[in-house]
């Protein structure tokens, strides 16, 4: 409905005749009880106002608005406070099926009062009398001369039998829907309100907006003769609240309201339908409820809608039951269509639509005025119609070329058997998936279905909804996967499938069903397509080494392949993946796992002809190669391509992965807000908190949280994970033991600690795992042993890991390892390696280890006396810290520098942040173009503190002088809060 809330009114008319106003006239109103004038707060008051302007003399007000806004109700409250004013009130209500009844409306008007005419002491005569005669032919009247003119005899005795009805007091006539009075009344109106001046008499009449009487002439030049006009628009959302608290006990929040509002149109009738129809169901004024608005569509509320319909103009029921069923704004070519009429004949019905307030029309479109109008009238439409209606349309739009997804709207209404059906929905079932509608692709597909089809199309269906269900609910996507897997025939279709079904199994921990699938797959196509048969090998042999127990039985086959094996095949890629991850684990050449894993990305971590895990898995140990920048680069496109494709399991696997990368960045904030990102997308698609993608989230947000100090809060996310007893044997648990054990060590539990690290370097040695910087465990035990004054514990493992770290030749490998050997010694050769420690540290991309080496060496430097080369090395420390977010570290190098008798303001030393207040002003406002002169004024302060401040802001932004100033203060400078 249009916005409902203007009232207008025409300057009052001074009247030739004067009369007192009764006491009536002053006194307050007593507000109806009717729901519909809930809201008409200000009509009500205006059209009182009118009325007791019209006390003396005559009035004429005309009520205009739409379908279901009041009108009736308004002239209904009026007519009764005349009525208990003492008025002599007469009432019609016009309707379409009786315009061709002549003076229809006047008999209406006068009948009731006829008893009461011959009482007032004055006899009828005249006009008077013949008016009486055609009113009521069968009434004895006094005689009267033939008139020469009977319509004008008609005009004049029925003014005098108003005149007649108005010389006892004032009379208040009522008329509603004005537009369907018959002319003869309505001439006879016109005449009345040409002489309003003339008598007592209060004229209120209803009308919509945009009429369509029987004689639009005659109506056109009777409405200006209303001088006061009352506008009946949409309720406000005052009102709706108004209403809502009147029918539901409360108004609800403000989306409940906007939700109703709009599924109504602000319409009264409508509004309290729907309302009432949702407080009959119990419900109330909740967001539940606003989520399931259109339930509460009453059944019948169609057929209340069918007379005004129907009465409306020719074909404007079928169009409006074709506009209905077909929902949103269809085209009228379309409506033409569904309905069979020609389309001038449906332009037609829409305007007549349009003059009663239900539709509107957009260009070459139509639609209804509001959700509501729609959704009861195509609950009314027989099924039998329905289901035809959108066959017609789906059939033209197939023929038009229209988009898969426009036509596949109303072909999932389409009878069984139709040939076109399966292919439309399955080819807007695959544009939803592209564009991330996974829900919709998959009930596109279920409908598709129902169909009666080949096997061949089943199958491939099928496995369409198993992939689509992976953005949805794993479990049920498996067995639609697996369903797909046994009906297919297409070796290219069936390994796709295996793939998708053994990611699938793994996401939801039935790792030995997987490799099943993707072996017994892979021995099927073995004789007749090799190349597909070793692609599966390749997933089967990654997915093996996940767990401890399949790990020994795939080693020997992952020592035997080669790259060649694949050359020029589309396993090439994958193969490649597995080789570098290979040549990772087994500790051999940085340099050659790297090559192997750019040929493996070259279409990225996801690529859309071959997803696998095998890519994830390459890109996730690359940062052990020191490539970790090469590794966001390829985990930040896998997250934009998810999106864009719409996976949303694709898409929490992706994020997942970046998190871990940015844990090996030292980007901590961002390594916990993603891992939360992906632990929420698992468990909205049905991944549970123990299933692997969600347990490797967990643990790399647990390890972020640590860094920062979170120890509480790292210690509830694993245990909520069930990560705090026992663990399994796959993969992941590895790395969970490493973040237990750095927890452990963070709350005072060493031993703890120390079994977690000695069950991560055993499993990781029972995989064949030789690279000291996958799970660098020996560094982190070693630092524990010192910590509790096991040295010579702590050196061993220190020394071993620094031995591999150098083979590998990674820096920051070898730089955590020294810097573990370094605090495991102690003394000047401590020292000594921790500055080793610092220098290897400072140019990787491992930033938090950097800075936990910086305040290491601090530490030791101020034991060792050495206070202000302590202070320098903790303040860098402290920003370092800072900068990738790693509060614990920063908090402990705090607390160093205060034993160093430094009292330090700020958390940070250099870069915007270290900047005290005082200096953040002087900055801005040279930044701004004050000069030093202009700033001291500002600030009230003298010349040579403002060079002070401005001195130590270049040496904290590490600027030579004002032209850097600004951009150093708008830059990030790294810093992550």
């Amino acid at each position: 409905m249009p916005d409902l809330s203007a009232v207008k009114s025409a300057p009052a008319t001074t009247h030739s005749r004067a009369r007192a106003a009764g006491p009536a006239a002053a006194r307050p109103r007593r507000r109806s009880d009717d729901p519909l004038l809930i809201g008409r707060e200000r009509e009500l008051e205006v059209l009182e106002g009118l009325l007791r302007q019209g006390a003396a003399d005559g009035t004429a007000v005309l009520i205009q608005g739409e379908f279901g806004t009041g009108r009736t109700a308004l002239l209904r409250e009026a007519l009764g406070w005349a009525r208990r004013d003492g008025d002599t009130v007469l009432s019609a209500w016009a309707d379409p099926s009786e315009q061709g009844a002549e003076l229809g409306v006047a008999r209406q008007l006068f009948e009731p009062a006829l008893g009461t005419i011959g009482g007032t002491g004055a006899p009828l005569a005249g006009p008077a009398a013949h008016a009486a005669g055609l009113l009521w032919p069968d009434r004895p009247a006094a005689p009267s001369t033939p008139a020469d003119d009977p319509a004008a005899a008609t005009l004049t005795g029925l003014y005098r039998l108003t005149a007649h009805l108005a010389a006892r007091g004032r009379l208040v006539i009522g008329i509603d829907d004005l537009q369907w009075a018959d002319r003869a009344s309505l001439r006879w109106l016109q005449h009345l309100l040409r002489r309003a001046g003339e008598l007592p008499v209060v004229v209120i009449a209803t009308v919509v907006p945009a009429p369509a009487p029987a004689d639009p002439d005659v109506l056109g030049r009777l409405a200006p003769l209303f001088r006061h006009r009352v506008a009946l628009t949409a309720l406000d959302a005052d009102s709706v609240a108004a209403a809502t608290a009147e029918v539901l006990g409360g108004p609800g929040d403000d989306h409940f309201r906007e939700v109703v509002r709009t599924t109504t149109g602000g319409n009264p009738f409508l509004l309290h339908t729907l309302l009432r129809t949702i407080k009959a169901s119990g419900n109330g004024p909740d967001p539940e409820t606003a989520a399931r608005i259109t339930r509460f569509v009453p059944a019948d509320a169609g057929r209340a809608l069918h007379p005004l319909v129907t009465t409306a103009g020719p074909h404007t029921r079928d169009v409006a039951q074709a506009v209905a069923v077909l929902g949103g704004t269809p085209a009228l070519d379309v409506v033409s269509a569904a309905t069979g009429l020609p389309e001038p004949a449906v332009l037609d019905a829409v305007h007549a639509l349009e003059r009663t307030g239900l539709m509107r029309r957009t260009g070459h479109a139509a639609a209804f005025a509001c959700p509501m109008i729609a959704i009861a009238l195509a609950a009314d439409v027989m099924p039998s119609i329905r289901q035809d209606v959108h066959v017609r349309a789906a059939e033209l739009m197939l023929a038009q070329g229209a988009p898969a997804e426009q036509t596949a709207v109303h072909a999932v209404h389409a009878s069984l058997g139709l040939p076109w059906v399966p292919e439309v929905l399955e080819r807007a079932a695959a544009e939803a998936i592209r564009t991330g509608a996974a829900d919709r692709a998959a009930a596109l597909l279920r409908r598709a279905l129902r169909e009666p089809l080949e096997d061949e199309v089943r199958a491939t269906l099928v496995i369409r909804l198993g992939e689509a269900g992976l953005a949805l609910d794993v479990p049920e996507a498996v067995r639609n996967l697996w369903l797909g897997l046994d009906l297919s025939r297409d070796p290219v279709e069936r390994a796709a499938a295996a793939r998708r079904l053994a990611g699938a199994l793994f996401a939801v921990d039935r790792y030995p069903d997987g490799l099943a699938v993707l072996e017994r797959t892979a021995a099927s196509l073995r004789a007749t397509d090799a190349a597909l048969a070793l692609r599966l090998e390749v997933d089967h042999v990654y997915a093996g080494l996940h767990e401890l127990g399949s790990a020994p039985g795939v080693l020997p086959r992952l020592m035997d392949l080669r790259i060649q094996d694949a050359a020029g095949t589309s396993a090439e890629r994958p193969l490649a993946a597995l080789l570098g991850l290979r040549a990772i684990m087994r500790g051999e050449s940085p340099a050659e796992a790297v090559t192997l894993v750019r040929q493996a990305l070259t279409h990225g971590m996801n690529p859309a002809d071959d997803e696998s895990f095998v890519y994830s898995g390459a890109v996730l140990l690359l940062g052990a190669t020191g490539e970790t920048e090469l590794a966001l680069d390829h985990a930040d496109a896998a997250v934009e391509q998810a999106r864009t494709r719409g996976s949303a399991f694709t898409l929490a696997h992706s994020r997942i992965i970046r998190a871990a990368v940015y844990g090996q960045l030292g980007r901590v904030p961002d390594c916990q807000s993603e891992a939360e990102a992906a632990l929420v997308a698992l468990r909205e698609i049905g991944v549970g908190p123990r299933h692997s993608h969600s347990v490797l989230a967990a643990a790399t947000l647990a390890d972020a949280l640590v860094l920062q100090g979170r120890l509480d809060e790292a210690q509830a996310v694993l245990e909520h994970a069930g990560l705090t007893a026992g663990l399994n044997g796959h993969w992941i648990n590895d790395y969970v033991h490493l973040v237990r054990g750095r927890l452990r060590a963070a709350q005072g539990r060493p031993e703890e600690a120390l079994a977690d690290f000695r069950e991560c370097g055993r499993r990781t040695e029972a995989r064949g795992m030789r690279c000291p910087w996958i799970y660098p465990w020996r560094s982190e035990a070693a630092l524990v042993h010192a910590a509790i004054g096991e040295p010579e514990q702590a050196r061993t493992l220190a020394a071993e890991e620094l031995e591999l770290a150098r083979r590998w030749g990674v820096p920051e490998a070898v730089g955590a390892a020294r810097r573990a050997l370094a605090l495991a010694t102690g003394g000047p050769e401590g020292l000594d390696l921790l500055r080793e420690a610092v220098r290897t540290l400072a140019g990787t991309p491992g930033r938090a280890r950097h800075a936990q080496a910086l305040g290491d060496l601090g530490a030791q430097l101020r034991r060792a006396g050495r206070v202000a080369e302590a202070r320098a090395c903790l303040k860098e420390a402290v920003t370092a810290a800072h900068r990738c977010g790693a509060a614990l570290v920063a908090d402990r190098a705090l607390d160093e520098l205060r034993a160093a008798g430094d009292r330090p303001r700020t958390r940070s030393f250099h870069g915007p942040a270290a900047l005290t207040p005082t200096e953040h002003r002087v900055a801005g406002l040279a930044a701004k173009g004050m000069t030093n002169r202009e700033i001291a004024q500002h600030l009230f302060v003298g010349l040579r503190t403002v060079e002070v401040h401005l001195t130590h802001v270049y040496g904290k932004l590490g600027i030579d002088g004002r032209p850097g100033l600004a951009g150093a203060l708008s830059a990030s400078d790294g810093i992550l809060s």
